[in-house]
Parts: structure tokens; C-alpha cells; sequence
């Protein structure tokens, strides 16, 4: 099944394969050792290990790891409740994901194509990977 590509406006799969710039031959079936990729507003790409899952440019966690993530959500969930009850908010990640009804039906609907489709079975990861904790303390405090 192929999925179709949406690019943001501007942007070409040119710009996508611009940054890289290797003559290395990869075997095939061996994973490649490099992950890239970019958000709206971004300068360039992000070039990732996927061996260490950081930065290869500084070391840093990429901007896609589960804490980075879940930081900008707990500062967006903190802005949208500090204008009603000014308290700071505390949670896991898998207790926000758990909280999220159109994340949770999207993903068993995908998983169900899985199935139907005959691709496998979606693995879960364990679950302390989800015990993921960030305080985020209001400004008023």
C-alpha cells in the first residue's frame, strides 16, 4: 500500500535529500544508521544517530523523542489551563496518552489495518517507557 506524500508548501523532495551527502553503499536489509527530519519553521534538518537516537551535530535528544514531545504538550496543556485556574499541571505520558479519545480510536484503527491488511501485529512497547513524569510549575509561583 502506498501512502500518499504531503509536502508543506514550497518544499520539493529535493529539498528533503539536500542536506545529505554520503557514498557510502548500504547493504541491503541493514537499517541505515541516520534518521532526518524537520518541522515547519525549522532552519534545516535534523540529523539524527539511530544508534543513540541524539543530535549527531551536538549530542542533544532530537526534537521527536518522547520527553521533547511531551514537554511542548505539557507547556501547550499549561498555557490553555493556567487561563482558567492558574495551577500548575502534573502528569506521565502514558497517562496523557491514555487521556487523549482521538489518539487512542486513531490508534486502533490503525492497528486494525494492520490486521485487516495482513502487515502484523503493532508491538507495544513496555510499560515504563510510558512512566515518562515533567512538573510544569506556573509563573505566578
Amino acid at each position: 500500500m502506498r501512502l500518499p506524500v504531503c509536502l508543506p508548501s514550497g518544499l520539493t523532495c529535493g529539498f528533503l535529500f539536500a542536506g545529505l551527502s554520503s557514498s557510502e553503499v548500504r547493504p541491503a536489509g541493514k537499517a541505515p544508521n541516520v534518521s532526518m527530519n524537520w518541522s515547519s519553521g525549522d532552519g534545516g534538518l535534523e540529523e539524527i544517530s539511530t544508534t543513540t537516537g541524539r543530535r549527531k551535530d551536538s549530542g542533544t535528544p532530537s526534537q521527536l523523542c518522547r520527553s521533547s514531545l511531551f514537554a511542548r504538550w505539557q507547556r501547550l496543556q499549561q498555557q490553555l489551563y493556567l487561563i482558567t485556574t492558574g495551577e500548575a499541571i502534573m502528569g506521565t505520558y502514558c497517562g496523557s496518552k491514555m487521556a487523549a479519545g482521538r489518539y487512542q480510536r486513531a490508534l486502533q484503527q490503525f492497528i486494525g489495518a494492520l490486521q485487516v491488511g495482513g502487515l502484523g501485529t503493532w508491538l507495544r512497547k513496555p510499560p515504563q517507557l510510558g512512566h515518562l513524569n515533567l512538573l510544569t510549575i506556573s509563573s505566578g509561583s
